[in-house]
């Protein structure tokens, strides 16, 4: 190995084959040769490698894991308001869940980054504007508008979550992709930890039903709804502590189910024509459309981060194509249904928030799709299949605003 390794000492390429071909081998050669030919660069780089020793997965963080536990304290004590006598749970937890979550992931990087004052107090005061907005809206449980308030003033949140995220650097397209990639992470270790949580919940329910003691309900009541709301800010913490184990898990996750998503919408929209059972009368399949443009909009997004991370994928990047050719049929569908429904039934809340909702996903999908095309054609980077969607973000912000704060009053909170 030491005779192969001098003559191939100019040979990058080479010494990794070598390398790879044996791994103790070769590292044990290095030392030995380092003593005559240390003076050589491509020595010194491979001792620099064989000897660097990458930072272990560690779950305790010294200030940040004791951030993390008063975040997930405070945010436990609100989300116990529920439990308080004479509070109206079911109107607490629609109004508020999402309150009981992103305020305390947003303070997590608003400490982590460092933000200036200003940011800070522009960021609290939209919160708590919103807080109050959502608390003092009419107990109207078949009002169309309020009910779109609890749907999009969440997303609202979410896009405000962003601003502490990106900081100053709002404006750039990279910091905005990055943003988007945590949010996958996030969903990812969430699931994990929700599930991890429920193994735990069961044992911990099983072991107290051994020794003659029923603790379900107590510990769904106080416990459960604390582990709850602690799984975002516990998983923003292990995605910022450990980013080298959970950023590995969503690409993989876009790879493997990119080519199922697309044989399984190829064969839907088949059997859809051939059937024509299309959703113009059906609401509640308008809204099954509407999470699948979301979740194809997610999936083609990070499986052209995989692919641009690989700088490979050219068939990968074909099928990406295809998806959004058939994501956009599907939206048309989406779109012809709720004209439809707007021209034979009338102008609603929820019909104007979807009919909204479709156009700016359609445009979206447009521009991916033509981005997607020009990268096939021309043998190009992805990158701006990414910047689309990046640059596109502060028109879904605008309209979930406009959907939260401006469609109640216009439609008088009905």
């Amino acid at each position: 190995m030491k005779e192969k390794i001098i003559e191939n000492i100019s040979n990058p390429s080479q010494l990794e084959i070598l390398y790879r071909a044996d791994k103790n081998g070769f590292e044990q050669a290095i030392k030995v040769i380092s003593d005559s030919h240390g003076h050589e660069t491509a020595i010194q780089f491979w001792k620099e490698r064989l000897n660097y020793k990458e930072d272990s997965a560690s779950v305790f963080s010294k200030n940040e894991f004791w951030l993390a536990f008063k975040l997930i304290f405070i945010a436990g004590l609100i989300a116990n308001i529920v439990n308080i006598k004479g509070i109206n749970q079911e109107l607490f937890l629609s109004r508020n869940i999402s309150f009981i979550i992103i305020p305390f992931v947003s303070a997590y990087f608003l400490w982590k980054q460092k933000i200036k004052m200003n940011v800070k107090l522009v960021i609290a005061a939209l919160f708590g504007i919103s807080a109050l907005y959502i608390n003092l809206l009419p107990n109207a449980p078949t009002s169309s508008s309020i009910n779109l308030v609890y749907i999009h003033l969440p997303i609202f949140l979410w896009c405000i979550l962003g601003y502490a995220f990106m900081s100053d650097s709002y404006l750039s397209t990279g910091k905005r992709i990055e943003f988007l990639k945590y949010n996958g992470d996030l969903l990812v270790i969430s699931v994990i930890l929700f599930l991890a949580g429920m193994l735990f919940t069961v044992l911990t329910i099983g072991l107290f039903e051994l020794i003659g003691m029923n603790i379900a309900e107590f510990y769904v009541k106080y416990i459960g709804i604390w582990g709850i709301s602690a799984i975002p800010i516990l998983g923003t913490y292990l995605i910022n502590t450990n980013p080298q184990i959970i950023n590995k898990v969503t690409p993989i996750i876009a790879k493997i189910f990119t080519p199922l998503v697309f044989i399984n919408l190829t064969i839907y929209l088949v059997i859809l024509i051939g059937k024509g059972k299309y959703p113009h009368q059906d609401r509640n399949l308008l809204l099954i459309y509407n999470a699948l443009l979301v979740g194809v909009m997610a999936l083609i997004f990070f499986s052209v981060a995989e692919i641009e991370k690989n700088k490979k994928g050219y068939y990968n990047t074909i099928i990406l194509l295809g998806l959004s050719v058939l994501t956009i049929i599907i939206n048309g569908i989406a779109l012809s249904a709720i004209s439809y429904r707007l021209l034979e039934y009338g102008i609603t809340p929820n019909r104007i928030a979807v009919l909204g909702t479709n156009i700016i996903i359609f445009v979206n999908l447009m521009m991916v799709a033509v981005q997607l095309l020009k990268a096939i054609r021309n043998n190009t980077s992805l990158t701006e299949v990414q910047n689309s969607t990046a640059k596109y973000l502060p028109i879904y912000a605008i309209w979930v605003g406009l959907v939260a704060f401006l469609l109640p009053l216009i439609f008088g909170y009905k």
